[in-house]
């Protein structure tokens, strides 16, 4: 059974389920799939993942941080973005 999910999960923890159901929405509408209203429910929530995905991504690099340098996490470098192979 696959996991749902919750409103006190971790963003951390439901970040693959969210990139995942984006990944979906995207491709049913960039296929025209879809009507327009379900379009634009779809575009919605595909917003709120992406933002959810984002959330998660960054209390990955903040955890990673925590763990490299706990006395100053501030100080670590930030990760460098990942070049565009598409």
């Amino acid at each position: 059974m696959a996991k749902k999910n919750t409103p006190d999960a971790s963003p951390v923890a439901n970040f693959e389920q969210s990139l995942e159901e984006l990944e979906r929405l995207v491709d049913r509408m960039e296929h025209g799939e879809l009507s327009l209203e379900d379009s634009l429910a779809a575009y919605e929530r595909g917003v709120g993942l992406y933002r959810q995905c984002q959330a998660a991504l960054e209390q990955a690099e903040l955890r990673v941080r925590l763990l490299s340098d706990p006395a100053n996490p501030d100080g670590a470098e930030s990760f460098a973005p990942l070049p565009d192979g598409n």
